[in-house]
């Protein structure tokens, strides 16, 4: 699996031996510092992989640093991009995920992560990390004691259909007004975008729980602090993030975004947030305004076009949070927002009230 090192577009020009320059950087690592185990699920992200890993493996941390990649039966060449990039550098380690289950493979990274590391990272398959990030996580960690330290989920796009669901998950309108998402001051929050974890914390926690297909950070994060632990958002944290690109996609992502969280506020009643409520009261608004506009015709008075008044108000809502979303956006992008924003809103609460079933439990896409 992990043999030889990576070789950077400028190492290549220079005519570097890979191999020499991996051996080179783990004799560079500084003992004196905490080692770090960066763990990734990945599942059919063949046209994200290479970048993911390779921001992982250029970080300006001095201390040891490795990436241990979890992939799933894909079908893609994602499995041929991770043995390549184990190959070209001996810090990455590659295991299967046979399931595809996002919690088992990550349990599983956990644990083949070198037991001298006190850090775990996590990344996924469709982010890109910055070169200071791992420092900065370790700095915070040990600057507040906390046991998992993340910042900004930085989503970004190459079509204007990506970048439209970018703009959403960036604005309260989409997805609530979670720090990691809007930004907000740093201090203890509930839960954070990825994460970067005392590795101790982690296995006195046994780590994620494998019932779960989605909401197993939030889970893992509200057993982190019934634990008496600090979960630590940091705004000067940044990660770019790929989101879906396509309203299909999007839709299905977030059908089963809010099938989990159901299941989730079933288990833990503390958990209930505002934002998580919103999409399946929208969905009951809407569904119970149908009947009263087919009966519209029979009614009289002021209760005539009483259905019409919800759904009115809440196009004339996503209207106006698509204008300010997107005042910097180009056309296409500003068109494509409110159709993004109504597959958020509508899918998460439909899946909500569909709850957990057999497709849902046996859908482990990362």
């Amino acid at each position: 699996m992990a043999t030889v090192a990576s070789m950077t577009l400028a190492d290549a020009s220079a005519g570097h031996d890979p191999a020499a320059t991996s051996a080179a950087r783990e004799r560079r690592a500084d003992p004196r510092l905490r080692g770090v185990s960066v763990i990734a699920v990945v599942r059919d992200e063949g046209p994200h992989l290479r970048a993911a890993v390779r921001s992982a493996l250029d970080q300006d941390y001095a201390g040891g640093l490795e990436v241990v990649v979890s992939v799933g039966p894909s079908h893609d060449d994602t499995r041929e991009i991770a043995d390549e990039l184990a190959r070209e550098d001996s810090r990455v380690v590659v295991l299967d995920n046979p399931t595809g289950a996002r919690s088992t493979g990550l349990n599983a990274a956990i644990r083949a992560g070198r037991t001298d590391h006190d850090v775990v990272v996590r990344i996924d398959g469709h982010s890109v990390l910055p070169r200071d990030y791992v420092r900065r996580v370790v700095d915070r960690l040990e600057s507040t004691g906390a046991v998992n330290v993340g910042g900004m989920m930085v989503p970004v796009g190459t079509t204007s259909a990506q970048r439209a669901v970018a703009c959403a998950m960036s604005h309260p309108a989409g997805i609530g007004s979670a720090a990691f998402h809007t930004g907000g001051p740093a201090g203890p929050v509930d839960t954070v975008y990825l994460g970067g974890f005392r590795r101790d914390a982690l296995l006195a926690a046994e780590g994620y729980d494998e019932s779960l297909v989605r909401a197993e950070d939030w889970e893992l994060n509200a057993r982190l602090r019934a634990r008496g632990g600090t979960v630590w958002f940091d705004p000067g944290l940044h990660v770019v993030y790929y989101p879906r690109a396509t309203l299909r996609s999007l839709a299905r992502q977030f059908w089963r975004t809010g099938m989990w969280r159901r299941e989730v506020l079933r288990r833990d009643p503390r958990s209930v947030r505002l934002r998580y409520l919103a999409p399946p009261v929208l969905v009951a608004v809407l569904a119970l305004c149908v009947p009263v506009v087919v009966l519209g015709p029979l009614l009289v008075g002021p209760w005539a076009g009483l259905g019409l008044v919800p759904p009115a108000a809440y196009l004339a809502a996503v209207t106006a949070a698509s204008v300010h979303a997107g005042a910097r956006q180009p056309a296409p992008v500003r068109l494509l927002l409110p159709a993004v924003l109504v597959t958020m809103h509508l899918a998460w609460g439909a899946g909500f009230w569909r709850g957990i079933d057999d497709a849902a439990t046996r859908e482990h896409r990362t």
